[in-house]
């Protein structure tokens, strides 16, 4: 005998519906090196939120790095997010607060209104509004003007909190530089980085380049800040920066009515305040050095503010001797009968004695690069491909969630210190316990971000490494067989070359693999 089960409606509706395409959109109004864990972080959490739901379709993330969230125009996430609705990827939007949407009232409107025409509705998290839901308007055109009117508002109270520390020289430095810590608020030398910035500017003043720096703190393992590699760049920060005298100049860079940031070159009033903390160098030593780096920049022609301060090629600095760690100089050879570009080691150009590595033409090293990068495009699927995937296998999403735990937590905290900061200079606050509850909120913060910079520090690498590989991927999937050498795609991929000898040399590419290639003499 046949049995007969009838579908009730709601079971029928989830049999035959499908399910909802939901993407995030995210920013993050940092530039930072810190961003790509925070975004990674963020993405874990989508991922985890969205894939929980078994009514919705995971549509990928959209976030944009370091832009303020007043220009619609320069998020190219959020535009392409836009236009991934128009060609009907996307159904739901979800994405943590107005704010973080746009603090622009006529641009969230707009926007809002085009994906709702679209059929596609936004969910604002922190606010609980889903424009699908909505009766009118009113309430997104509210919030959002509060957002932006905020935005404008804290913009100003903050300035004019900062300006007068600026001007009673209280203002402290929440991120100070290579050698010093913040302390409860205070500059504090750090011993163990201040004996490198002190070698630092011995080197300079022995006579020594500041790659040439970079290269033997490399080469003895000594971290940076951020747990990076040294650079001529990295270098030349220390060696300009007045902080390591004890003295501090305040207001080096302003941020103008448009929320863009720029170096302060007489725009704005500059303010000395010295004897600030403890010093790590002598001024006399800071102004030798000073002396010395203006002068090799006039002996090269180089001014200041014209973006020259770099290597002049692209393989300067960039080469290293595996037989004595020392890096390679760029000469004019002759072989008799027409001349030609050579890198030499600088140990062995001093001391051949002391290393027998021969010179390099410069056209072999480009013609090996050249033939590295058409493997790589041949063979994409077969290298970078399995190396991603196996970057990506490494799990860190606990961390992830921690990091965006202690990011909700700082961003309350930043809140309530805004907060604070209003009723204080609207007279509503008395200013002893203004004090005792900034500083109490100040200690707060500084104790999550180290916990948020601790756990960050531990996963930056491999994502960086991700985030190389990636781009290298992306290069090699779309370009055609290269056939001749260009310096952008030099200087985008590798991070230096390594002579093994005259015949053999390999590239160290940024996304932390090493391919060798035989040189064609």
């Amino acid at each position: 005998m046949k049995k007969i089960t009838k579908i009730e409606n709601d079971k029928v509706e989830s049999f035959m519906k499908p399910k909802l395409r939901v993407a995030a959109y995210c920013r993050v109004s940092t530039d930072s090196d810190e961003q790509l864990v925070s975004l990674q972080a963020q993405k874990t959490h989508y991922e985890t939120h969205i894939k929980a739901n078994p009514e919705w379709e995971y549509a990928g993330l959209y976030y944009d790095e370091g832009i303020s969230g007043t220009k619609k125009e320069n998020r190219t996430e959020l535009l392409r997010m836009i236009s991934d609705s128009e060609n009907r990827k996307i159904d739901l939007i979800i994405t943590k607060s107005i704010s973080r949407f746009a603090r622009n009232t006529t641009d969230c409107l707009e926007m809002v209104r085009k994906l709702v025409d679209l059929g596609v509705y936004i969910y604002f998290e922190k606010e609980n509004i889903n424009t699908q839901s909505m009766e009118s308007e009113l309430m997104l055109s509210i919030l959002s003007g509060l957002a932006e009117s905020e935005s404008i508002s804290i913009s100003e109270n903050n300035k004019w909190s900062i300006q007068r520390r600026f001007q009673n020289g209280t203002f402290k430095v929440a991120y100070p530089p290579y050698g010093y810590e913040n302390i409860s608020g205070q500059m504090v030398v750090n011993p163990k980085q201040a004996e490198v910035v002190k070698l630092i500017f011995a080197e300079v003043l022995s006579g020594k380049g500041t790659q040439k720096i970079a290269d033997d703190l490399n080469n003895h393992s000594v971290p940076t800040k951020k747990g990076g590699r040294w650079t001529a760049t990295t270098v030349r920060a220390i060696l300009s920066n007045e902080k390591y005298t004890g003295d501090i100049i305040f207001q080096k860079t302003y941020t103008d009515s448009h929320f863009n940031r720029h170096t302060n070159y007489g725009e704005k009033d500059m303010y000395m305040v010295e004897n600030h903390h403890e010093a790590i160098v002598s001024h006399e030593d800071f102004e030798a050095v000073d002396a010395i780096i203006n002068q090799r920049a006039k002996e090269k022609g180089i001014e200041k503010r014209n973006g020259k301060y770099q290597n002049r090629y692209s393989f300067s600095g960039k080469i290293i001797c595996s037989e004595c760690g020392s890096t390679f100089k760029r000469r004019i050879h002759s072989d008799g009968t027409r001349k030609y570009i050579a890198w030499c080691c600088n140990k062995h150009l001093k001391q051949v004695t002391e290393c027998s590595m021969l010179f390099i033409r410069d056209d072999d090293i480009k013609t090996a690069f050249v033939t590295m990068m058409n493997k790589l495009i041949f063979g994409q699927k077969f290298i970078l491909r399995p190396l991603l995937d196996g970057l990506r296998s490494q799990n860190n999403t606990e961390s992830f969630h921690k990091i965006q735990e202690l990011e909700t937590k700082i961003e309350n905290n930043v809140e309530q210190s805004q907060m604070l900061m209003g009723l204080m200079t609207k007279g509503y606050l008395d200013p002893a316990l203004f004090n005792k509850e900034k500083n109490s909120l100040a200690a707060e913060d500084a104790r999550l971000r180290t916990d948020k910079e601790r756990i960050s520090h531990s996963v930056n690498g491999n994502l960086v490494k991700v985030e190389e590989v990636n781009l290298l991927l992306k290069f090699t999937a779309k370009s055609k067989m290269l056939t001749a050498y260009e310096d952008e795609l030099f200087e985008n991929y590798v991070e230096r070359i390594i002579a093994y000898s005259r015949d053999e040399i390999g590239f160290e590419l940024k996304c932390g693999i090493t391919l060798r290639e035989r040189l064609v003499n």
